[in-house]
């Protein structure tokens, strides 16, 4: 199965001259806990979580009506082609500890997102994988059984 088989195909995205308040705002609305930060041409170049709107603009006591959100997001973002087959990208994220993958063309322009609840949502996706999959980025595996 491939990524662009289980991936939601309308993302919302917002600018690095965005706010941080814009950020929060969008994510209340869409009910989501990520936003991809895009170029004019769509090219992702960082993304903003609900985590770093908490730990890196709310813990740091910077005004999010003023904040970019340039300022806090993630620059080096992991991303999967909608080509790409779903045991890599579940590979992607047990390595990365991500729940999220952007979803990206040849050209880097954003397609998609591929997130955890997308594969467990998933009918044609391995359950047991999916579990694995989150054990790792949780890194709740129990190092000691052997």
């Amino acid at each position: 199965m491939k990524v662009k088989d289980c991936m939601c195909h309308e993302v919302a995205y917002l600018t690095p001259d965005s706010t941080v308040q814009d950020c929060a705002k969008l994510m209340c609305n869409k009910h989501i806990g990520c936003i991809p930060i895009c170029d004019t041409n769509q090219k992702i170049v960082g993304l903003v979580t609900d985590r770093d709107v908490l730990l890196r603009s709310i813990a740091c006591e910077k005004d999010a009506k003023t904040t970019l959100v340039s300022d806090i997001m993630t620059c080096k973002v992991c991303c999967c082609s909608p080509e790409e087959e779903i045991k890599k990208a579940e590979e992607t994220m047990s390595n990365e500890q991500i729940r999220r993958l952007p979803v990206v063309d040849e050209n880097n322009k954003i397609v998609g997102i591929i997130t955890l609840g997308d594969l467990c949502n998933s009918k044609n996706v391995n359950t047991v994988d999916v579990c694995e999959t989150l054990e790792n980025i949780c890194g709740c595996q129990d190092k000691n059984a052997e």
